[in-house]
């Protein structure tokens, strides 16, 4: 055996854990404001960071040394303070724009936690349904994308269908499919007041969520929220935009959702489906972002697809993939869009 090899690799497995204990102690830093509290305020010690945010000292002061170690924060030895980089900060805490990560961060206890579930379901089949994940797997969700939706949906990917976006500002119907939390029509309604939008999800936790948000937004003339499948929708009911937005690999019946989905638009309307952003072949996957994404599906989307005993098609499908699958499905259009991203796909499918 290469000895160089051997120690190549350990070396790579003490930096895997390192990157993971990095991720849970940015999860907490998250979840109790200490990136939020140290954000423009320059250098600063355990102790005034503990006072600042009320928080125990000795967690503070340990969790300021981890997250010095992982790189997070800049350490000052001889005054002993730390200092949030505004570079760092952009990312780490900035809730509510388009690039706050805090939402990859949560998402870490969320899919790890049933780690042992998983676990048991590759002896026994079977899965952990999205329901099991609880409203800290809803919150997750809803940091991750908030932004993205909020920020950028309206302004720059509905963009590039131009035809939609005339039709939703000179007033449009819209359906949004696994809607969770209700981002995307909240999002657009605020973008297009003379459109009006139907999210539906089948979880009751991420529907509850969506129509508190509605009500606080003051949109329930233009939103509206169920918790179900197309089933609940009225059979004459057609609309020039359906949005499903990263969870077709997640679904029980993808074949079948994208042929009711397609009943459902108008013959010149247009579904915008968002996915991972992952190449066809496994060697081109070889990357940070492949190995993420690889275990979220084991961790969360493949899962919750097998648990309902569907597919598990995995968060990696590719391009390929999805055009197979809505082609299958009996669309004839399918379009790539040219929307720049690091993590995400965008496909315009039509009749």
């Amino acid at each position: 055996m290469d000895k160089n090899k051997i120690k190549t690799f350990a070396d790579h497995v003490i930096s895997d854990m390192g990157s993971a204990m990095g991720a849970g102690l940015a999860y907490v830093g998250t979840k109790v404001g200490l990136f939020r509290s140290m954000a423009g305020a320059g250098p600063i010690s355990a102790d005034e960071l503990a006072k600042k945010t009320g928080l125990q000292s000795r967690y503070v002061t340990e969790w300021l040394k981890g997250m010095t170690c992982a790189r997070y924060l800049d350490y000052d030895p001889e005054n002993e303070t730390y200092e949030l980089p505004d570079e760092h900060a952009y990312l780490l805490a900035s809730e509510g724009s388009d690039h706050y990560v805090g939402g990859l961060f949560y998402s870490v206890p969320m899919m790890l936690g049933m780690a042992p579930r998983v676990a048991d379901a590759f002896v026994h089949g079977g899965g952990v349904p999205f329901s099991d994940y609880g409203s800290e797997g809803v919150l997750a969700l809803d940091l991750m994308n908030r932004g993205l939706y909020e920020k950028r949906f309206a302004n720059y990917w509905l963009t590039t269908c131009p035809t939609t976006h005339e039709r939703l500002t000179t007033g449009g119907s819209v359906l949004d499919f696994g809607c969770g939390s209700g981002r995307v029509s909240i999002a657009l309604a605020k973008a297009f007041p003379k459109s009006s939008f139907t999210g539906i999800d089948t979880d009751s936790t991420s529907i509850k969520v969506a129509k508190d948000s509605v009500l606080q937004e003051n949109l329930t003339k233009q939103v509206r929220f169920e918790c179900g499948t197309t089933d609940q929708l009225p059979d004459n009911e057609r609309y020039d935009l359906i949005t499903i937005c990263d969870c077709i690999h997640d679904l029980s019946d993808p074949l079948g959702t994208l042929e009711n989905l397609r009943n459902l638009l108008f013959d010149d309307g247009i579904l915008f489906v968002i996915e991972p952003k992952a190449a066809d072949h496994l060697e081109d996957n070889i990357h940070p972002v492949g190995a993420m994404y690889y275990g979220m599906s084991v961790f969360h989307c493949m899962t919750q697809s097998l648990a309902s005993g569907g597919p598990g098609l995995g968060t990696c499908m590719g391009p390929a993939s999805m055009e197979a699958l809505t082609r299958q499905a009996g669309f004839s259009r399918f379009e790539t869009l040219e929307i720049k991203s690091q993590t995400n796909i965008f496909y315009a499918v039509g009749l």
